[in-house]
């Protein structure tokens, strides 16, 4: 495999510029070889940066990606700025809109990036993937089991293209995907959507995650991995980057 770098990062002048995080680090992951490639900002899920997350990032830095995730919770812990960040993921307002916008802004000052860039984000980070796609940012956004917003068509506006994952066996999202897909489809946005039937939430997880205590309880509300269609559903993304943020590649 491809080795990777990972670095920390300081987005702190980005992020409080744009009246994000006081204080805002990344985590910058380059592929091996000489640049430069396309950006990708990973948004993580709820329970915060860990070796799933960090897994994540470096798979698509060897895809042949310049990676940042920004760490969400930087500026006051996991414990304090969950509920906001959470709030901010239903709402489409707060501090962690300017935050991925300060990560983004990083990646397209850096001179190996090709100002082609993509976001990708799982559970809440799916949440603010989807509501980031407007605006014309972002050149392809990867969903993965995100929480739709409640005015979903109005997020959707001017959207990039879409490619969204999620399980059938995921209680808390029933019905998402087909709501996605029919909203995408009536705009008239590039988009492949799927839903897995075997798959529940966070099957795109390599490893459990969360307290070993709740472990148990997740795996009851269908919290938890699932192989055969986390490959599948990389299969698609990867394709799916492919295609928009390398277009060059389809040229020879």
């Amino acid at each position: 495999m491809p080795a990777t770098t990972t670095t920390t990062v300081d987005l702190t002048e980005f992020s409080a510029a744009l009246g994000g995080s006081r204080q805002l680090r990344g985590h910058l992951t380059r592929p091996s070889g000489p640049g430069p490639w396309p950006g990708v900002v990973v948004i993580h899920e709820a329970l915060g940066i860990n070796d799933v997350m960090h897994r994540q990032a470096e798979r698509l830095a060897r895809a042949g990606y310049l990676v940042l995730m920004p760490d969400l919770f930087t500026d006051g812990g996991a414990v304090r700025c969950l509920v906001p960040t959470f709030r901010a993921a239903l709402s489409g307002r707060g501090r962690a809109f300017h935050d991925i916008e300060a990560a983004r802004t990083h990646l397209a000052r850096d001179p190996d990036c090709t100002g082609r860039i993509g976001v990708i984000g799982f559970c809440m980070g799916g949440s603010f993937a989807l509501l980031a796609v407007s605006g014309g940012d972002f050149d392809a956004a990867s969903v993965n089991y995100g929480r739709l917003p409640k005015h979903l068509e109005r997020a959707l506006t001017d959207s990039c293209p879409v490619v969204a994952s999620y399980g059938a066996r995921d209680r808390t999202l029933k019905g998402a995907a087909s709501g996605l897909e029919a909203s995408l489809d009536r705009l008239g946005i590039v988009h492949d959507v799927k839903e897995y039937p075997e798959a529940g939430h966070s099957f795109l997880n390599d490893a459990e995650v969360g307290p070993r205590a709740l472990r148990p309880l997740m795996r009851v509300a269908g919290i938890r991995p699932h192989p055969e269609s986390a490959v599948d559903a990389w299969r698609r993304i990867d394709g799916f980057f492919a295609t928009h943020l390398k277009p060059e590649s389809q040229e020879g």
